[in-house]
């Protein structure tokens, strides 16, 4: 059971990220596109807070729009914007009544079918016989319109949403409230914003939604660690422990490349206008930040998938302080700082919400004999291999950017490689075991053949 569920959110990590890849593919070509043909002042104005596949819709409704009428580009992007909410919301209501639809129709076809039992275990397990279902309704043999228990805690993650929302999205606000940036500032912003924030989608949000499941199975809210079972929990730890290790190798590999190729980047996307002194310094103040959003990510999701009621309520307490500090430190910072004082507020957040986590983790495991958050320790090769690399592509840039691009992007990728093969080195033991994973499951379908 407990591998099954590991298998489950292993593949539906993978998936997403693949998903998010090939989408990203597109909208990356076409939202450069719009970086260098449209004016920052206006991208400021518009002000680029997407989803995956809201990016991709608006994108491709925005891109002919701007290139009928490129005076309109306000009226093109709400155009583009109302086009996307209205496909992303009914996408789904119509995915589910097709679903719904085949597999009631799959269930009166096979119900007496031996062979295709399988089929109907799908059914049964599918709670849900129409599309009104996703509404709100009663529940069967219950004489309260409402589960007590499940209301007390779907409020709790209401209220933690919306703080979440302020904590995400806050600079925003400020930007557009109060007058502390320029439209052209603002628009800065938000391109290295979205170019910096590529690495979260496409890895580190996978993650912590395929993390959240998994813990969710492993881990009960309402028992202390030593009341569970202990092979569900010592299982539990070491993925925690690994995520935490992949996350924070990836956080200090994109921190210390992005400091020398942040610039080679930005070129890339938009052309020599980007590879100005405010842009640059956006983008690698924001690599401190991706960092940090690695950490909160993994952490904060086995808060959340692991966390009593009272626990979470507590925690929206904790989050309203958090949020006034950090709108608090986003303005100050703005004033002080400019742009990049958002990305600096944004890391005192991420490191409060960190601090909340680890704290809440601790607590967890302090009278058992685990240490799920060690993975969080760089190992000393590797970090070796990571200062020498800063020191390496920080002089190369210097000498070599933006003259000979060729020669810098050769020295990080040369780099790059010695930092892969020192953490494959000091990891082998989580490199064997994703080995012996895959061959088990190859030979499995081998012998299934």
């Amino acid at each position: 059971m407990t591998q099954n569920i590991l298998k489950s959110s292993l593949e539906n990590a993978s998936f997403n990220i693949i998903f998010q890849i090939l989408c990203r593919g597109v909208t990356f070509v076409l939202n450069a596109f719009v970086v260098r043909h449209v004016g920052q002042a206006v991208l400021g104005v518009i002000n680029i807070i997407l989803d995956t596949i809201m990016i991709a819709i608006r994108t491709i409704t925005f891109v002919p729009l701007i290139l009928h009428n490129p005076e309109n580009a306000l009226l093109a992007f709400g155009v583009a914007q109302l086009v996307a909410a209205i496909f992303y919301t009914t996408s789904h209501y119509l995915y589910f009544h097709y679903y719904i639809k085949k597999i009631n129709k799959c269930k009166l076809k096979r119900r007496m079918s031996l062979k295709d039992s399988s089929d109907e275990y799908v059914v049964r397990e599918f709670p849900f016989k129409t599309v009104t279902d996703f509404l709100p309704g009663q529940l069967e043999n219950k004489e309260s319109y409402l589960d007590k228990k499940l209301t007390i805690l779907t409020w709790s993650f209401f209220r933690q949403g919306i703080l979440k929302q302020v904590l995400t999205e806050g600079e925003r606000l400020i930007m557009t409230v109060m007058p502390v940036l320029t439209f052209t500032e603002q628009g800065t912003y938000e391109i290295v914003n979205n170019l910096g924030s590529l690495a979260a989608r496409f890895i580190f949000r996978p993650i912590e939604d395929s993390g959240y499941f998994y813990f969710t199975q492993m881990v009960k809210r309402d028992k202390s660690i030593n009341d569970q079972n202990p092979v569900k929990i010592q299982e539990s730890v070491n993925v925690l422990t690994h995520l935490c290790s992949a996350v924070m190798s990836i956080g200090l590999v994109v921190l210390v490349f992005g400091q020398s190729y942040s610039s080679t980047l930005l070129w890339l996307y938009g052309g020599a206008k980007l590879t100005t002194y405010l842009p640059v310094l956006l983008m690698r103040a924001h690599c401190l930040a991706i960092l940090l959003l690695g950490i909160n990510g993994v952490t904060e999701c086995y808060t959340n998938a692991t966390a009593d009621s009272a626990t979470i309520n507590k925690s929206n307490l904790i989050m309203i302080y958090e949020s006034i500090a950090f709108l608090c430190a986003s303005y100050l910072f703005a004033i002080w700082f400019g742009p990049v004082g958002f990305i600096l507020g944004n890391c005192v957040n991420m490191s409060l919400r960190i601090l909340h986590s680890i704290v809440f983790i601790n607590k967890r495991y302090r009278d058992t004999v685990y240490h799920p958050l060690r993975g969080l320790v760089p190992k000393p090769v590797f970090s070796a291999s990571l200062l020498i690399a800063a020191l390496v592509t920080n002089v190369s840039h210097a000498y070599f950017f933006p003259d000979e691009k060729v020669l810098h992007l050769t020295i990080g990728v040369i780099m790059f490689m010695i930092v892969l093969v020192s953490w494959i080195y000091e990891h082998h033991d989580l490199i064997r075991l994703g080995t012996n994973k895959w061959y088990e499951r190859r030979n499995r379908h081998k012998k299934s053949d």
